[in-house]
């Protein structure tokens, strides 16, 4: 009988052979001990996983690497009260899917109906517990390639001959090699300001959330926004007060339309401060502040002054500068010493960062660090159009990190915005690597009326990332290719970016845009009804901008200020309605159809089968509706998708069917809104 004995030294080669295997999914992506992918996302957070989705759906060669052991790992720690502010509406009197994700802002995009965040969370702000758990669900659900637990610490670009490519070293000295780096990683750095004495300041990341903590404590909240106003929510019933100051005044979402302004949810300290409850907000430079303790010298302190409580002053009254960090100071060294009315005098217990997060640029070498961007105080990275890094070829940066596209003026900081941009770099992708075009539908002529209404009626993509994705019509004649969510600021690389050229017939473009001029929101006329007047809508409304040639460069960065597009050679208003339903045969359709009728230079107008048999005698040529239907013996299909209302123009006995001129008040509201006018309509497309 022979007996085996293995090698002690053998269990631990096996475990190594198989973590190195698992390390790259799959046999035939490794080589030298590398693995080679296509495309590698970084982050499994909600932009991570979304473009899973689409490049699992493309059947594209990607993996997922996530350095914590669960998706959204953000959302296991912030917020740090654990309450969302990110809508979950559930009840919305309406069935229609692509309607109901405008008041939806967790969910993600798939082909599944059912996989959305009301199957784990059904309160309106719900708590943050529930995000990862929707996260790990979707991708459990779709069977998205993720692996957990790699770090990655180091991101280079190398340049062969035939292509640049990105490398990826983790923890453990693997690499991950990809053609397309997709970086999702978010913003999870704490954004500090250095200032003398910001060592004795406590960060959002690591303060206690037991409000007992702070019971009878006089708390001063450096920053004011989201995060600080939740901070100071949870504290307003125990510190004896809380003051907020920050370089800015408050900005209110509900007055910005800006979602990562301070939204109502979070704002009861403005109440306090209003109604004189001891709270109060104060603006100050933060950069020239300086948080100090006073020394203990013999002097009399003033009032009633505990030890180790907290002073603020400005820099310019401390004597000795040279000391970055010195916390202790004499009397007159403190504001309150020269102007006694200073309203930060009194001291404070505790003094709180709360400033939010910045991008994680450390982890890029030179050879592949995207810039920092102009705005957002340089915490984001700076992208393109398309979300591409700047001399960055192949690096596309998704979801919160690339908001510096749209800060302060959409939604693609929050899931509920960078959903859809997330979609819109996976079709660009698909033309530049695959050569599949955008996504488009092509429609009759006489369709393009009921498809715009449809659109502004249930389209989410616009909704959400209004003035930053818009539908863009390529006329063709009789047809015309409608295509979805197009980056507006990429126009003038349309035709390689999308797979489609522009024809001589010219472009439609369908954006959602508030009005410029600043009203008061709550205030008596702030809403315009009369659709003569739609042009100046306050609130979020449809606008369709009409060109002969694609926009260029040139003029895309001369366009008006705040407008979302250069100046068209005719634009369209469709007037702001209250419930955000723009069916409205006098209001919203006849004005839509006659500015369209301008555009395509020919007859929208539908006709009831008897008004056809009735032209086509009694015309040389019958209207364009019944050539491409009646006459070709096309009734309207039983499950067509087209929206028909009767039209509210003239009979076709009062106006003859070869031409439709505007009526007065039309031919005002055209000029007043810097539209051109077309001199007549053709009916022979």
């Amino acid at each position: 009988m022979r007996i085996l004995v293995m090698d002690s030294s053998l269990p631990c080669l096996i475990l190594f052979i198989l973590t190195s295997v698992t390390t790259c999914i799959g046999d035939d992506h490794r080589h030298n001990g590398t693995c080679h992918r296509d495309y590698c996302i970084l982050g499994a957070g909600p932009a991570g996983l979304q473009m899973g989705y689409f490049l699992s759906k493309a059947k594209r060669d990607y993996i997922i690497l996530e350095r914590n052991s669960g998706p959204g790992s953000f959302f296991q720690k912030y917020p740090r009260h654990r309450k969302l502010i990110s809508i979950n509406k559930i009840h919305t009197g309406r069935q229609n899917r692509e309607f109901n994700l405008r008041h939806d802002w967790n969910s993600l995009l798939s082909d599944k109906p059912e996989l959305l965040f009301r199957q784990v969370s059904s309160e309106f702000y719900p708590p943050a517990d529930a995000f990862p758990l929707y996260l790990s669900m979707f991708e459990r659900e779709l069977r998205l390639r993720v692996q957990y637990g790699v770090d990655i610490g180091r991101i280079r670009a190398v340049v062969s001959s035939t292509r640049r490519s990105y490398i990826l070293t983790d923890q453990h000295g693997k690499e991950y090699t990809c053609r397309v780096l997709l970086v999702a990683t978010g913003l999870w750095v704490p954004q500090e300001v250095e200032f003398v004495g910001s060592d004795l300041v406590e960060g959002y990341e690591s303060i206690s959330t037991n409000s007992e903590d702070y019971k009878n404590q006089a708390v001063l909240i450096l920053g004011k926004g989201n995060s600080a106003f939740e901070t100071a929510q949870s504290i307003l019933g125990h510190a004896s007060r809380v003051h907020m100051v920050s370089r800015s005044p408050v900005r209110l979402a509900w007055q910005t339309h800006y979602v990562g302004d301070l939204r109502a949810v979070n704002n009861e300290l403005i109440d306090t401060y209003q109604l004189k409850s001891l709270d109060g907000l104060v603006e100050a430079s933060l950069e020239r502040i300086v948080i100090v303790q006073q020394k203990e010298d013999g002097r009399r302190k003033s009032g009633k002054a505990k030890k180790g409580q907290l002073y603020v002053t400005i820099n310019k009254y401390i004597q000795n500068q040279s000391e970055k960090n010195k916390s202790d100071v004499t009397a007159e060294e403190l504001l309150g010493y020269h102007i006694d009315n200073f309203s930060l005098r009194k001291p404070y217990d505790r003094v709180i960062r709360c400033l939010g997060f910045r991008f994680n640029f450390s982890i890029f070498d030179s050879s592949a660090c995207p810039l920092n961007s102009k705005n957002a105080k340089g915490r984001l990275p700076r992208v393109t159009a398309w979300y591409e890094g700047h001399d960055m070829p192949g690096l596309f940066v998704l979801g919160t990190a690339a908001h510096s596209r749209d800060y302060r003026t959409s939604a693609g900081g929050f899931i509920h915005g960078f959903r859809y941009t997330v979609r819109a770099v996976h079709h660009l992708l698909e033309q530049r690597y695959h050569r599949t075009p955008w996504p488009s539908t092509r429609l009759l002529t006489t369709q393009l009326l009921s498809a715009i209404l449809k659109r502004v009626g249930e389209a989410s993509g616009p909704y959400q990332m209004f003035e930053i994705l818009g539908d863009v019509i390529l006329l063709r004649g009789s047809y015309c290719q409608y295509v979805e969510e197009f980056p507006l600021q990429a126009l003038p690389q349309f035709s390689s970016l999308s797979g489609h050229e522009v024809s001589e017939h010219g472009l439609v473009i369908l954006v959602m845009q508030y009005g410029k001029k600043k009203i008061d929101y709550l205030g008596g006329g702030r809403a315009v009804t009369d659709w003569t007047n739609a042009w100046k809508s306050s609130f979020l409304h449809p606008v369709l901008y009409y060109y002969d040639t694609l926009p260029t460069e040139e003029e895309m960065k001369n366009r008006p200020h705040r407008w979302p597009l250069p100046r068209p050679k005719a634009i369209h208003h469709i007037v702001e309605d209250f419930l955000t339903e723009w069916d409205g045969p006098i209001s919203h359709i006849q004005p839509l159809r006659r500015f369209l009728e301008h555009c395509v230079n020919t007859d929208l107008r539908a006709f009831y089968a008897e008004s056809c048999f009735r032209l086509s005698l009694t015309h040389r040529m019958a209207p364009l509706f019944c050539r491409q239907g009646y006459l070709k013996q096309q009734g309207i299909a039983q499950k067509s998708k087209l929206m028909h209302f009767h039209s509210t123009g003239p009979s076709p006995g009062e106006q003859h069917a070869e031409t439709s001129a505007a009526n007065s008040a039309f031919t005002n509201y055209l000029a007043q809104a810097g539209a051109s006018m077309s001199s007549g309509l053709r009916l022979d497309l």
